[in-house]
């Protein structure tokens, strides 16, 4: 049951990076739950596990890391796209 939680949270975090970036509509939920997972471990490895917490993940810390990757995956795409 906490795989299926943190799956859950994962997509959340991930939908409101994406809202928060404006980047989000054209990522689906398996990207949302990506970039919630990796975000919250980012966020977390560089900034601790401050703040509320929801399935094992520190909620701010997770959100602001996986804007950070949210940003740096669509620069990346953006780049390679226009070549």
């Amino acid at each position: 049951m906490g795989l299926i939680w943190s799956l859950i949270v994962g997509a959340i975090i991930g939908a409101i990076a994406g809202a928060i970036t404006n980047r989000g509509a054209a990522m689906g939920w398996i990207a949302n739950i990506a970039a919630g997972l990796i975000g919250a471990w980012i966020g977390q490895g560089l900034l601790g596990t401050w703040g509320p917490s929801l399935a094992g993940m520190a909620l701010i810390p997770s959100i602001i890391g996986a804007i950070i990757l949210v940003l740096i995956v669509s620069l990346v795409v953006d780049r390679t796209s226009k070549k």
